[in-house]
């Protein structure tokens, strides 16, 4: 895929629109300094060319749920990956916690909210015997690493900000934003719910639409809309097409602490980096996401975080890391929040 060349304004707007995701558009303007014609113009643009899009996110841990859980796998190269997906999207990627699931041809991970432990067992069980009988497995089990909100810190998720200011060379101060921090179930009554959900299912859409969709009067549906922002039940993301912009990698870490030597916050700190766009730990295990724009900057990094790591004693085994080149990658289901979202509402 060819590389989309971006003016400096559309980089500034790209970039700004993932730091400050959680403004309104007009708040976002004012931070950057740029005239609102020409930050809602591009907008538009970069939208409609898909180099970014908007989502809603759901505080999954603020109305009901307890896990956020992350699988990866090692398959056999031997079949090729359009059979595997195939029989993963009618056996697993159906199930209404995972919300996100990609794969190469030897490898592949997702990632699951859920209520319960129950759940997820479930799911993992259907996967290691649909990928048993099909012969997928290359002599391991697909591990599984549990992050219950309570005891877990997720301190970015799908937080592109950091890796923008790097690649655009764009000054960015101040940290990242803490996601599932800790577990308060808020009760919805039934407005607010399907609010809730149609902001999930129809993210960038407008208050008439949205009306028009669900039925509930567009004044209710604001009122209802700033109320689950302030209340920190949902937040907005601006995800960008990482290939299109020219990345090249995405790289996968776990990370298992050495049992007489917890990381510290500096040292959690210094692992994220700023190529992180996703970051989950509790006290022994972390699961890093990161993004390059080539193999050295990918290589860079891979060092730098190894190098720490044993220069402060904090492994007693090597971290598994595993590379997946953007243009041999493929997404299988791409952050889809609905389906757990009814699910544990219950509606």
């Amino acid at each position: 895929m060819k590389r989309k060349s971006l003016t400096n304004l559309e980089k500034k707007v790209t970039w700004a629109l993932t730091k400050y995701s959680d403004l309104e558009d007009k708040n976002i303007i004012s931070e950057i300094g740029i005239k609102s014609s020409t930050f809602y113009s591009i907008k538009r643009r970069i939208i409609r060319q898909g180099l970014i899009r908007e989502l809603y996110a759901p505080m999954i841990n603020k109305i009901g749920g307890e896990l956020l859980v992350v699988i990866h796998s090692n398959f056999n190269p031997v079949i090729p990956l359009s059979e595997r997906v195939k029989a993963t999207k009618r056996a697993i990627e159906i199930s209404e916690e995972i919300f996100l699931s990609v794969g190469e041809e030897d490898k592949g991970f997702s990632l699951s909210f859920s209520k319960d432990y129950t759940s997820v067992g479930r799911i993992n069980d259907i996967r290691t015997e649909t990928f048993g009988k099909l012969g997928l497995l290359d002599g391991s089990y697909p591990l599984e690493i549990i992050f219950p909100f309570e005891i877990s810190r997720i301190e970015r998720f799908f937080d592109y900000s950091k890796i923008l200011s790097t690649f655009f060379e764009i000054e960015d101060e101040g940290g990242g934003k803490v996601w599932f921090s800790g577990r308060k179930v808020v009760n919805l009554n039934e407005n607010e719910k399907k609010v809730l959900v149609g902001l999930l299912d129809n993210p960038g859409i407008s208050s008439t639409r949205l009306s028009e969709k669900i039925s509930i009067p567009r004044g209710t549906i604001e009122r209802i809309r700033r109320e689950l922002v302030d209340n920190g039940l949902i937040r907005r993301l601006f995800v960008p097409d990482l290939k299109k912009l020219g990345f090249e990698i995405l790289a996968f870490y776990h990370i298992r602490y050495n049992p007489n030597k917890p990381p510290t916050l500096r040292d959690l700190d210094f692992l994220k980096a700023n190529s992180s766009l996703f970051f989950a730990s509790r006290k022994f295990e972390s699961i890093i996401i990161s993004a390059h724009p080539n193999y050295q900057s990918y290589k860079n990094d891979k060092m730098r975080r190894i190098r720490y790591l044993r220069e402060n004693n904090l492994v007693a085994k090597e971290p598994l890391i595993r590379k997946y080149m953007l243009e041999k990658m493929k997404i299988i289901k791409d952050l889809n929040f609905v389906s757990i979202t009814r699910k544990i509402l219950g509606i």
